[in-house]
């Protein structure tokens, strides 16, 4: 039976998301400086050694969108089922469990994908060399998704309990980690061989194993977590859980690789356009990515917060965790949008010396993409938080539609028009990209706002002492 939540204000509600969501957000920033790390080591072996990681990043990275995009469904999963009774231990442990398997399973099924990295790599038209190194890079970086799967899945745990300071903790303690692993195996300090890009892929696969566990180690000290036994009986499988996990994840996935696609079909677009419009354009997605993170920490924050009150079947919860999220990244938009209108040569000054007259051309498009960038600041911001809301009352497969729509039909055919066919180029592929974002956010926030007319409260509606809107 559902336990009666009374409503809380929305001051006590904003501040709620608010301690769930900054650290979340700052663990997503963080885990950009993991990433940041490599490409610092690996730059120095060499252009070439770059292009082949780089190539090899790009595929993990869309694998473990979809990785992610599945087992992140245990959070709506797990915040629903805490709004339902306080202390809901069997069904967490369950959800988590569940989740940890689809994390494994599909890490191994990531790994064995990756075996094949240079052969996809020459048919996507890359250089023999470039697809040799960094089809061997990958067969090694690749068992690093078997840790990181389970990693996600622990700290949407950990999360949804109320500790997400876990998450920015031991994100911060990986970068140690990872920076001290490429510096002894990368160039052969410390005592250990220098291994080169070799040495990289195993220093991501030490990162990711000890980031694993760090989090058990949390788990198991932590009174709260501690309680739910998450590693209890593991071997035991709950196959309705994981078939409701795959009925919300799978659509999730959908969506993220969707998203992925577009930011990467458009580097695509400006590698037609021309080499320095895509060098502007790297360095210029670099900020929009990074200024992003805030937002999809704040989405994150709202699958929890909208889960649990739609959990404990409190439609006036619902509304008001869902107004939060999207008043703070709404506040977040309009300062990180002013900020790069006001001081765009600063911010790029963290990737390039904009004052090396080499970089002046780059210099010059990354400073017009950027003016495009501020100005989708407030529909990717809304864009992302809208789906983290629509999540948590376990509604992803119209949002997946809506997300394919948008980007790819929208968004890149927008791109491709004017990239390509107008004196706009570059100019006209980041359009493109703001007409996406703008079109997902419009209808993504459009069907959160008739959610009672689209049937997404029917379970809070037929419950018995539900508190309605």
């Amino acid at each position: 039976m559902a336990r009666r939540v009374l409503p809380s204000s929305f001051r006590a509600e904003l501040g709620k998301t608010l301690e769930l969501g900054a650290p979340l957000a700052l663990a997503n920033l963080l885990q950009m400086a993991v990433f940041a790390t490599d490409v610092m080591f690996v730059a120095r072996l060499g252009q070439q050694a770059l292009a082949a990681s780089s190539l090899a990043v790009a595929m993990v990275s869309v694998l473990m969108m979809g990785l992610n995009g599945v087992t992140s469904a245990c959070a709506p999963l797990i915040a629903a089922e805490l709004g339902r009774r306080r202390n809901a231990v069997r069904e967490v442990r369950r959800t988590t469990r569940m989740a940890l398997w689809l994390g494994l399973g599909l890490g191994i099924a990531g790994v064995a994908l990756c075996q094949f990295a240079e052969s996809f790599m020459l048919l996507a038209g890359q250089k023999p060399d470039l697809a040799r190194l960094g089809g061997d890079f990958l067969a090694i970086l690749a068992i690093a998704m078997v840790p990181m799967g389970i990693a996600n899945v622990l700290r949407t745990f950990v999360s949804a309990l109320g500790r997400p300071f876990f998450a920015t903790a031991i994100t911060a303690v990986s970068i140690a980690v990872n920076a001290a692993g490429d510096y002894a195996l990368v160039f052969g300090h410390f005592g250990m061989p220098a291994l080169g890009l070799t040495g990289a892929a195993l220093a991501s696969i030490i990162t990711a194993s000890s980031t694993v566990l760090a989090y058990v180690a949390v788990i198991v000290w932590d009174k709260r977590l501690r309680r739910f036994r998450v590693f209890g009986r593991w071997w035991r499988p709950e196959w309705l859980r994981l078939r409701q996990m795959l009925r919300l994840g799978l659509p999730i996935s959908g969506t993220l690789i969707a998203e992925g696609g577009l930011f990467s079909g458009a580097a695509f677009l400006m590698g037609l356009v021309g080499e320095a419009q895509l060098a502007g354009h790297t360095v210029a997605l670099q900020i929009a990515a990074i200024a992003f993170q805030v937002p999809f920490g704040i989405g994150q924050a709202a699958t929890i917060r909208v889960g649990h009150h739609y959990g404990a079947a409190n439609a006036e919860g619902v509304t008001m965790a869902g107004r939060a999220s999207l008043l703070l990244c709404l506040g977040f938009a309009a300062v990180s949008a002013l900020f790069i209108v006001a001081f765009p040569r600063l911010v790029l000054g963290a990737y390039v010396d904009v004052d090396d007259p080499r970089n002046a051309v780059m210099v010059g498009f990354a400073l017009r993409y950027l003016l495009v960038a501020a100005a989708f600041q407030f529909s990717d911001s809304l864009q992302a938080v809208a789906a983290g809301a629509l999540r948590g009352v376990q509604d992803t497969h119209v949002p997946m539609a809506i997300a394919v729509f948008g980007y790819w039909v929208a968004g890149f055919g927008v791109s491709a028009a004017l990239g390509l066919f107008t004196p706009l180029e570059g100019v006209g592929v980041w359009i493109g990209l703001a007409v996406g974002l703008s079109v997902a956010a419009a209808l993504l926030l459009g069907r959160w706002h008739a959610r009672t007319r689209f049937g997404l409260l029917r379970a809070i509606e037929s419950a018995p002492g539900s508190a309605r809107a």
